[in-house]
């Protein structure tokens, strides 16, 4: 992993080393190994560099003749593309991912990211034809900001970057708050920053810079065209290969590594077959909390680290330690983000850089097999409107409600989710019931000033969702469901899982997040991938033979829950009334103090209010007050 920036002087100043290297040190922490830049004329690249892959050779920002490239990101089949490569007479000087990918734009050009299997966000110069070709990863698992004025287009890893530059200035965005007080995160291009956009996952831009022009580009996207033409059998062994495949590739490494374990299904695959392909013995890294039961899933790690006969670190959070690290993990954030569950994942992800430089984890199987309980609830719902009304808004029963009942234990947990599901409505069209579903805001809003509720607008955040949820190629609500997460949810949790990493200069990787896997997932017929309402059904398929029925079965799914409505009353609750409480908070103009205090009070377990406010105005007072 690194950190890289791009400079372009659009008024032809000359770029200057000392601007760009101050941007470059705000991100230091994402490549402590090295550093190097490149300069030309108006034009300049930083590269911070994470040693991973050709330690001696791989540095950068790498020269090939008239191309320079500068990449954050590792090229998992960079092997077999190097292979490949020699075979059409190109010769390498390197073991390198990067060299990998000059040497595929100079056969390929733009179309060179079709073939990459990976994680990665690069700036490619070529100056043959004055150009810079920008790419971010399949799902924006690596990221990548820019910032566009009349003088200038900077791009880096991290916003805080980019506000390094003296043309750059932290103002909000109250559009994207808005969109964050509803989801816990932002949609498509947006960050809560004027002026600062992401370069969308699965697409490239590329810029002329004799003319400064920008055509934007999306080159992947996954393909729901459903193959009804292949059995379960045949998807389950495919997808059995593919799992196996994903992960042997990507324990490919110079550096020492290891896997995450909460004892949830996802990483415990990733760590069994981590193990069933690594020399020696695997090193499992495991969070939980001391305060209850309800906090702690390490009977399940343990169990799994004990087959694989892995050698287990665990790491108990404390409320001490939450409010020694919080403002730092905003900082580290730059934004605010989905869930308490980023300080914990700090917390085990320091321990993992303590032993090893690489991990691996299970991050994405919710969002590609339909893991969460609240794909149960919506379809819950669609069973009892058919079996009222005789209708089938699908078309085809994927889910009756006879099938679905034995799967409605899993909801057991989500008592207060459905409660507020249903006091929004019942039976109206499925983009409406699922954006109820995923919406905070009705509970949030009472802790809001009137003057702020008043400008918002949910219809404007729900025609958005709306435009993202309704893919002309899904046409299931499973499908819709997931695809939504993929490129709505996903990428504010792809954010914590690099942030937490890249805060400690780790290098987090994501096996389950393969292209390939996804391709071959979303053209399953819905009603295999969700048989009778079954959560991961297709995956529990494919995997039954590699997990314990303990691991496969689970109905008390975690998801990294934190105490912090304990917390909030003893341990943490001075700094959380010293952050929202405070004169300048109240300054603000944004919120109801009298609603917030009697919340730190009366948090609820597994709430989500108190942890909003929380790190919204700690980003407030890390990022726009300073």
């Amino acid at each position: 992993m690194c950190g890289i920036i791009g400079l372009i002087n659009k008024n032809q100043e000359v770029a200057e080393l000392g601007i760009i290297k101050a941007m470059a040190e705000k991100i230091a922490h994402r490549g402590p190994d090295d550093e190097n830049h490149y300069l030309h004329k108006h034009f300049g690249f930083y590269h911070k560099r994470l040693s991973i892959i050709d330690l001696e050779h791989g540095r950068q920002p790498m020269v090939d003749e008239e191309l320079i490239l500068t990449f954050n990101g590792e090229i998992y089949n960079y092997i077999e593309l190097r292979n490949e490569l020699k075979a059409k007479g190109y010769a390498f000087k390197t073991d390198s991912d990067t060299e990998v990918i000059l040497k595929m734009y100079r056969e390929y050009g733009d179309c060179c990211v079709d073939k990459l299997n990976g994680m990665f966000a690069f700036l490619l110069y070529d100056k043959r034809k004055n150009l810079l070709l920008v790419a971010r990863d399949h799902f924006g698992i690596k990221p990548l900001y820019y910032f566009i004025n009349e003088n200038r287009i900077l791009f880096a890893s991290e916003i805080k970057a980019l506000l390094a530059h003296p043309d750059a200035h932290p103002e909000p965005d109250f559009n994207a708050i808005r969109e964050y007080l509803t989801f816990q995160y932002t949609l498509e291009h947006k960050t809560l920053y004027k002026d600062i956009e992401k370069v969308l996952p699965g697409h490239l831009m590329v810029i002329d810079l004799n003319t400064f022009e920008i055509k934007r580009k999306k080159y992947w996207e996954p393909n729901f065209h459903v193959d009804n033409h292949h059995t379960e059998t045949y998807f389950t062994e495919k997808l059995k290969e593919l799992l196996e495949d994903t992960v042997k590739i990507q324990l490919r490494s110079d550096v020492p590594l290891g896997t995450y374990l909460s004892g949830g299904m996802d990483s415990s695959l990733v760590s069994v077959l981590a193990a069933r392909n690594l020399t020696g013995q695997i090193k499992t890294f495991t969070g939980a909390f001391s305060e209850s039961k309800d906090f702690d899933e390490t009977e399940y790690a343990r169990e799994v680290a004990g087959i694989i006969k892995a050698q287990r670190f665990e790491v108990y959070p404390t409320a001490s330690q939450f409010v020694e690290l919080m403002p730092k993990l905003i900082y580290h954030l730059d934004e605010p983000v989905v869930g308490p569950g980023v300080f914990p994942q700090y917390m085990v992800s320091k321990l993992a850089k303590d032993n090893v430089t690489v991990v691996l984890g299970g991050q994405g199987g919710d969002e590609i097999f339909g893991g969460y309980s609240r794909y149960v609830i919506a379809y819950f719902e669609q069973v009892i409107k058919g079996a009222i009304f005789e209708t089938n808004d699908e078309g085809e029963h994927i889910v009756s409600l006879e099938s679905i009942l034995p799967n409605l234990p899993y909801l057991h947990r989500y008592i207060p989710m459905m409660t507020d599901f249903w006091k929004k409505g019942a039976f109206k069209d499925a983009d409406r019931r699922y954006f109820d579903l995923l919406d905070r805001s009705s509970g949030e809003l009472k802790y809001y000033s009137k003057e702020f509720t008043k400008e918002f607008d949910k219809e404007v955040v729900y025609s958005t969702f709306k435009r993202l949820f309704n893919h002309p190629d899904t046409k299931s609500y499973f499908n819709k469901m997931t695809h939504f997460d993929m490129f709505g949810s996903l990428p504010g949790l792809l954010q914590v899982e690099d942030r937490v990493s890249m805060a400690v200069s780790l290098e987090s990787r994501v096996p389950l997040l393969d292209r390939r896997i996804v391709d071959l997932v979303s053209s399953m017929p819905p009603a295999m991938k969700f048989k009778g309402g079954e959560m991961k059904y297709i995956l529990k398929r494919a995997i039954r033979d590699w997990l314990p029925p303990t691991i496969l079965n689970r109905k008390d799914k975690m998801g990294f829950p934190v105490p912090l409505h304990l917390w909030a009353k003893n341990g943490a609750h001075d700094f959380i009334c010293d952050t929202l409480m405070s004169s300048k908070s109240k300054q603000r103009g944004l919120y109801n103090h009298k609603k917030i205090e009697k919340l730190i009070e009366s948090e609820r377990p597994f709430g989500r209010e108190l942890w909003g406010l929380l790190s919204l105005e700690l980003w407030f007072s890390t990022f726009i007050d300073n």
